[in-house]
């Protein structure tokens, strides 16, 4: 005679209702570390692309504003 092991699937439905209400946890517990992790996140991308904006104007300054800026010092220089 075959006999059913006592105990099985009641066993699994425990661990599934366990874990159904860890992840209900982790999602109430998530939401506001989430949103901060997000704004951070944004701050953050914001702030390196001000970064590179500025980086990048400088780089990509007019030339002829900055020879004439040297002949104008230069010509101070020499008054």
């Amino acid at each position: 005679m075959s006999r059913r092991r006592h105990g099985k699937k009641p066993t699994i439905a425990l661990w599934m209702l366990v874990a159904v209400a860890d992840v209900a946890l982790l999602v109430a517990t998530g939401g506001l570390v989430a949103l901060v992790l997000i704004a951070a996140s944004l701050a953050i991308i914001a702030g390196g692309f001000v970064a590179g904006r500025q980086l990048l104007a400088q780089q990509k300054s007019n030339p002829l504003a900055v020879a004439q800026k040297e002949r104008a010092d230069s010509a101070r220089r020499r008054a």
